[in-house]
């Protein structure tokens, strides 16, 4: 009889509880972060898995996909996506990783771009490299996900700031130690927000 009228007051709070959810509507921009959901191992090939299915998606400012990004947003999400934690801002990754040289860059390592301003070292952009100077990256000019090479489109080679690896080599260990401290980052439950999601009407403009 105890068991009963227990089992009823928790079936009462916990239904209480979720009547009081109110998913936001979707709003531009929308700077809640969603933690995507670990769905694969940390692996090339995986790097790679995702970034084919989320090529030609749209160019969002602040989303995080599954159906729209921004630069950083991708790189949160794939990453993500393999149960690596990484900051959602391009500014904020930067920070964090092995240092590599441009020329020693692999498959799915980070570059970090800025303006051709050699002196600046603020970080507004940030793509996946491919190899054979080829990366993948969410781009508000093209506005969506694609590929770019740096032979032919040599601006990008002059906005390179710095290179990060997080996956080591041999796939065995990651790099995720910070060269300076990195702001808190808030996630929020997807119950409790709306994403841009495919059928949507695109913003006017790529950067509000």
């Amino acid at each position: 009889m105890h068991y009963n009228i227990l089992f009823v007051f928790l079936w009462l709070l916990v239904t209480g509880c979720s009547q009081k959810i109110i998913k936001q509507p979707y709003h531009y921009p929308n700077y809640t972060i969603i933690k995507p959901d670990i769905t694969c191992k940390p692996k090339r090939k995986n790097i790679q898995n995702l970034l084919l299915s989320y090529l030609g998606k749209p160019y969002v400012w602040a989303e995080e996909g599954p159906d729209a990004f921004d630069c950083s947003g991708l790189t949160y999400n794939i990453y993500g996506k393999m149960g690596i934690t990484i900051p959602r801002t391009a500014s904020e990754q930067a920070k964090m990783g092995k240092l590599v040289t441009f020329a020693n860059l692999q498959y799915g390592d980070l570059i970090f771009f800025g303006s051709t301003n050699r002196r600046s070292k603020r970080i507004n952009h940030v793509g996946i490299y491919l190899g054979d100077g080829w990366f993948a990256h969410a781009s508000s000019s093209k506005r969506k996900v694609t590929v770019s090479h740096f032979l032919k489109e040599p601006r990008y080679l002059k906005r390179i700031k710095i290179c990060r690896r997080y996956l080591s080599q041999n796939e065995r260990s990651l790099y995720l130690t910070c060269d300076a401290p990195l702001k808190k980052m808030n996630t929020v439950d997807k119950r409790y927000t709306t994403p841009w999601t495919t059928g949507m009407t695109l913003p006017k403009k790529a950067v509000p």
